[in-house]
Order: C-alpha cells, then sequence, then structure tokens
C-alpha cells in the first residue's frame, strides 16, 4: 500500500478578494471594443490576407455554459461588417442545454432582446482541413457595445486582466482528449477504427495517416504541437500543445477539437471529447495546466514553499485547491463528467494535492532537472472535455487570485495513492451534479468573479441538466451525451 503525509481537511475556499476589485478598471478597458473605424481597417486587412489562402467564409463560435461550441458564419465580403457592427445572437443561447433544450435564469435568457457577435481578428485563421473557411473566436456584446455580462470569453478576458494587474501573467495549456469512431448510427455504440493496446504503437501503425493529417493540420494553423499519443481507452488520443496565455489556450483548445473533427470526417470517423464514451471507460479528460509568472520569472520554481513554490505560487495554487469543490461545476460541466471522476482512474477524483499524484486533483509539475524554471507548472487533473475552456481558466484565475491575496499556505501534501488511505483520510471532490452545484453556490469567489447574470446563467444551466438526468442510469446517461461534446 502506498503511503503519504496526512492531508487532514482541505484549506476552506476563500473568501471574497478585492483582486476583481482593484482590477475593474484594467479589466474593463480590456474588454472594451475598440472604435468602429479601427475594427474596419482591422477587418479588411484580415480579409485581405484570407483571400490570398482561397477563404471564403469566417466561423465565429462560442462557447455556452454546457459546454457546447455554437457558431454563425460569414461570408469573407461580409467580415467587416460583423467586426462593426456584429453578428446578432440571442440571449437564450446562455441557458441551452447540452441536448439543445432550454432553460431559464433570473438575469438571462429568454426570447426577448439580441446581442451582437464580434469577431476577434487578432485570433482569424484558415482552417487547414476545411478548405475555403476560417475561423475565428467571437464575443458577445449589447446591441449599444457595452459587453454582455454573460459573455465567457469577456469573463477569462478579465480574469486575465485582473492577474496583470497585480504584475502578473500566466502560461496556461489545455490536454485535448478525445475518441475516434467508425461512423455510424448514434444510437449504436461505438465502433473503433483499431484495437490496438492502451498507449501502444499498434494503435498509431493502424491510424498513422490520420494522426499525420491531425499534425499537419494543426501546423498550418500556426500551433505547436508538443507530442500526441493514443491514450488509454478504445480508439482514444491526446494532443497537447504550447502553453499561452490562458485566453489564447482556451482559444487553442476550440480550434484543436474543430479541427480534429475536421480531419476525422475525412477518414469517415466519427469522434466524441464527451468525457464518458463508455460505462466504466476512463472518458476523456480535459485537464488544465497554468504557471503562474512575474517579471519574465517562473514563480513555480526557485521559492521556499514547497517543492519550490515561491510564496506568491502556494498562495494562488492554495487558492485553487480550496475552491476545486465549486470549481467542478465549471470544469466538469457534463452530469456524465461524475462517472469519469472516480478513484484510480487518473481523474482527480480526491480533493488533495501532490507532486507528480495523478490521483490528486491538484499535480504539481516540477519539470525536469535543468529546465525546471521554465517548465514547473500546475495541472488541474478533475476537469474533463466538456467544459466550457473560457469559464475553466477564468474560475481558476479568480480562485488563485483570492488565494494569492489572503497569502494562504497549502495543507499537507499527500504522496501516495488516496484511494489506499484509511477512509476518510482524503475526502473525495463531489461525486454528483448536484453537490459540485451547491459549493458552485456557496462559493462568494466565483460570484463576485464571474458577475451575477453569469453566474446565475451556469447555475441554471447546471440545475437543469442535473434533474434532467438524475433518474437515468450510467447506460442512459452515457448515451444522451456520448455525440454531443
Amino acid at each position: 500500500m502506498s503511503t503519504g503525509t496526512s492531508l487532514g481537511a482541505p484549506a476552506p475556499p476563500a473568501a471574497p478578494s478585492e483582486a476583481f476589485d482593484a482590477a475593474s478598471g484594467a479589466a474593463e478597458a480590456a474588454v472594451a471594443l475598440p472604435p468602429r473605424a479601427e475594427r474596419a481597417a482591422r477587418a479588411e486587412a484580415v480579409a485581405d490576407r484570407l483571400r490570398t489562402a482561397a477563404v471564403e467564409a469566417v466561423a465565429v463560435t462560442w462557447v455556452d455554459n454546457a459546454g457546447i461550441a455554437r457558431v454563425k458564419a460569414v461570408p469573407l465580403a461580409g467580415l467587416r461588417h460583423a467586426a462593426e457592427w456584429g453578428v446578432g445572437a440571442a440571449p437564450c443561447f446562455d441557458v441551452f442545454l447540452a441536448d439543445d433544450g432550454i432553460t431559464t435564469s433570473p438575469l438571462i435568457g429568454g426570447p426577448v432582446g439580441d446581442l451582437r457577435l464580434y469577431p476577434d481578428l487578432d485570433r482569424v485563421v484558415p482552417l487547414a482541413a476545411q478548405p475555403g473557411w476560417a475561423w475565428a473566436p467571437g464575443e458577445r456584446y449589447t446591441q449599444d457595445g457595452t459587453p454582455h455580462p454573460g459573455c465567457q470569453r469577456l469573463f477569462a478576458r478579465r480574469a486575465e486582466a485582473a492577474a496583470a494587474s497585480r504584475g502578473l501573467s500566466l502560461k496556461a495549456g489545455i490536454e485535448v482528449e478525445w475518441v475516434a469512431a467508425l461512423d455510424g448510427p448514434p444510437e449504436e455504440p461505438p465502433r473503433y477504427p483499431t484495437h490496438g493496446p492502451a498507449y501502444g504503437m499498434h494503435r498509431l501503425t493502424d491510424l498513422s495517416d490520420y494522426l499525420r493529417d491531425v499534425l499537419r493540420a494543426l501546423g498550418e494553423q500556426g500551433l505547436t504541437v508538443l507530442q500526441i499519443h493514443p491514450e488509454y481507452s478504445p480508439g482514444q488520443f491526446e494532443v497537447s500543445v504550447a502553453p499561452e496565455g490562458p485566453v489564447a489556450a482556451a482559444d487553442t483548445s476550440v480550434l484543436i477539437r474543430h479541427t480534429i473533427r475536421a480531419v476525422s470526417a475525412r477518414y469517415g470517423l466519427r469522434v466524441s471529447f464527451a468525457p464518458v464514451v463508455e460505462v466504466d471507460g476512463v472518458g476523456n479528460g480535459g485537464h488544465l495546466h497554468l504557471s503562474l509568472w512575474r517579471e519574465g520569472r517562473n514563480l513555480g520554481h526557485g521559492g521556499p514553499g514547497p517543492h519550490g513554490l515561491t510564496a506568491e505560487a502556494e498562495g494562488f495554487l492554495t487558492g485553487v485547491l480550496g475552491e476545486l469543490p465549486a470549481l467542478l461545476a465549471l470544469g466538469c460541466s457534463s452530469p456524465a463528467g461524475y462517472l469519469r471522476l472516480v478513484p484510480q482512474h487518473w481523474s482527480g477524483a480526491f480533493h488533495c494535492w501532490g507532486l507528480e499524484n495523478r490521483e490528486a486533483a491538484l499535480r504539481l509539475v516540477t519539470g525536469t532537472t535543468g529546465e525546471r524554471a521554465s517548465a514547473a507548472n500546475a495541472e488541474v487533473k478533475c476537469f474533463d472535455a466538456s467544459a466550457n475552456p473560457y469559464l475553466a481558466v477564468g474560475g481558476v484565475i479568480a480562485a488563485g487570485l483570492a488565494g494569492l491575496a489572503e497569502g494562504r499556505r497549502l495543507p499537507p501534501e499527500f504522496t501516495g495513492d488516496p484511494a489506499a488511505a484509511e477512509p476518510g483520510a482524503v475526502p473525495r471532490l463531489p461525486t454528483r451534479p448536484a453537490e459540485a452545484l451547491a459549493a458552485y453556490e456557496a462559493s462568494p469567489v466565483l460570484r463576485e468573479a464571474l458577475g451575477e447574470p453569469l453566474f446565475q446563467a451556469v447555475a441554471s444551466v447546471r440545475r437543469a441538466e442535473a434533474q434532467q438526468y438524475e433518474a437515468a442510469g450510467a447506460e442512459e446517461l452515457v448515451a444522451a451525451t456520448r455525440w454531443r461534446y
């Protein structure tokens, strides 16, 4: 049996901090629309570049509170108008469920009103696997040009600006796992194009052309792939890319999924990013790696704290650890995710932290000797691929800044397998959607950071989906969500 230091009770969630209040001016400036003339000129320049790449249309996406990417597309000739005036998008999208049902929220949603969806022109990229198309992440504003309080990407940008106002920056990356299956009726169980062993070269050989084209498409779109490999479950693979700023990392995770889906379609494959594809399988994680930096120095290395953490990095990670039960409402969107979040699946089901501990919800990674100053980071393992990545990164930043502001310290590290510890020695994270929702609704940190409209909209979607599948068995739940992500 593995042994480890007794964890004790995790630190309580942080109280509301002034991190977001103190940065409100900088944060609001960061999400303000540039002048219309500037947007028009920028759009013309982008359109000229896209024309040379034979692009004919631009898909502008946003990710809703259920974790589903939604889209509006414009012909290339209409990009300038979209940049100047936005594209119509109804507020009800904030209360869409994963199955396209619609719930209600106290402050957002309903049939009345309209928003404007604006493409981020700095992130427009031709899609290598969809000739003639380009992609851009979108942000939503009201008709008078003020930021929509329910826009998830704007929330992530405000969180990033709040960190910057304290002289801090973050590098982040989201691992993308997916299951490739032979195309067929969605109601049937998946059939796989390879039956090679987990992590086996057998799988890579079977699908070498397919995986090569995934790599090629990602590279043509300007992404730096660090590795790609078969994963544990049947037909499962994973790709990871170089770290970026938090909002950019969230954008990239969306772009990677679009790209994998497009390449897969060319090979007659159906793709699932769902947290669970088959009952009792390990499922698809959406692990978030991040590191905290100040003036070019990685604060996760060279400090006096555990494993070289500086006081700032330790405070930040303590805030994240304390808020993890509530953060599950952002990082584990689907009720099916709780079928994945179980012991001894490397899913981070236990509310603890540890150095290179893949069973801990918060895994500390120091990196290899010689590169630790650049490589040291932390991994939030309990998030899955149903999460809205903008909510996930924004929520983690908010929790971290709250812990940092209070100068908090980590509880004792757990160094063994939490599942092998004495019963109750290491607490589990919430095991049901309702438990995570209760922790979320009790979190003043997330309420303050998200703002009441977005906070309530997320809660409404989580509550509706928890009730929707409350009586469903595991097989029914997995079948209902398998192809929605």
